[in-house]
């Protein structure tokens, strides 16, 4: 049932705000900005939350999440992803069940951010508490419940105990795969990073920068299920191939962007997430709204 009404309210394409853009983007002017990516006609608006290792480097995630649904009236919102490190079950289940019950039909939780040797094992004890949780704490209160899920075990404990997954920063034969491993049922949401620049090492330049800033190593999750789709050293080593890159941007002028954007739907997604690389957050909604028309929406 939450799955088809969240189909439903959805739509084809939303946006991913990255939580340090909003870290220092003044509640007015997210105000602002929200209330103009659903007057675009965006169906959904999703953030992330930095690990717990990283404190301070964005707002609390419920809390973000709960002002962009006051500022919008119909758009759903979706944390992409709230951490798991940043707060125990039962809080996790709170926060959500109060935010759906608020606004009803318009929340998603997103969950992700397990570390360890065990990740998987950690997220089904950590899904776990929360169902406990659930039985006695507003139990009566739904909300779609997706996961940060990029390989075929992470995939299985989706299907087995979430409504979904929201892969970030993979490119579209991911889509292909997470589709077929989760079958019709589930949701698929997939996130796609946007340089709207039509040189070449310009745009690969800017998606380098973000990488670089995050410091993705040769043996971080991402670059270990980067191998499973055949990418190898040559592609993963310093700045990273130009390969690479171009699978995971989407670059070029507003029709090239948008195709590729559009290419995740016929892969299998249900909805895909437009996260436009841009200086903050007035930039990045001048971008999405270049992009409204060869969508469309």
């Amino acid at each position: 049932m939450v799955v088809d009404e969240a189909r439903q309210r959805l739509g084809r394409f939303g946006v991913w705000i990255p939580p340090q853009s909003l870290l220092v983007t003044p509640v007015a002017v997210q105000r602002r900005e929200f209330a103009r990516i659903e007057r675009l006609g965006y169906g959904s608006l999703w953030s992330g939350e930095p690990p717990s290792s990283s404190p301070g480097a964005g707002r609390e995630a419920l809390v973000q999440h709960g002002l962009m649904l006051a500022a919008t009236e119909r758009i759903v919102v979706g944390t992409g992803i709230a951490n798991i490190g940043m707060r125990d079950p039962v809080a996790m289940h709170a926060g959500a069940a109060t935010l759906a019950e608020a606004y009803p039909g318009r929340f998603i939780l997103g969950l992700g951010g397990q570390t360890g040797d065990r990740p998987l094992a950690q997220l089904r004890d950590y899904l776990d508490a929360m169902d406990a949780a659930a039985t006695r704490l507003l139990p009566e209160i739904r909300y779609p419940r997706v996961l940060a899920a990029l390989g075929p075990k992470a995939h299985a404990l989706a299907a087995e105990r979430a409504d979904g997954v929201h892969p970030f920063l993979q490119p579209v034969e991911h889509t292909a795969r997470a589709r077929t491993s989760l079958g019709d049922d589930k949701l698929l949401i997939p996130h796609q990073v946007v340089v709207l620049e039509t040189d070449p090492a310009a745009a690969r330049g800017r998606l380098r920068a973000m990488l670089g800033a995050g410091r993705q190593g040769m043996d971080s999750p991402y670059t270990r299920h980067y191998r499973r789709l055949g990418y190898g050293d040559e592609d993963l080593a310093g700045d990273r191939s130009d390969r690479l890159i171009d699978a995971i941007l989407a670059w070029g002028d507003e029709k090239t962007a948008a195709s590729r954007i559009r290419a995740h739907l016929d892969a299998g997604a249900d909805h895909v997430l437009v996260h436009p690389l841009a200086a903050d957050l007035p930039t990045m909604v001048d971008q999405l709204e270049r992009l409204a028309d060869p969508l469309p929406l």
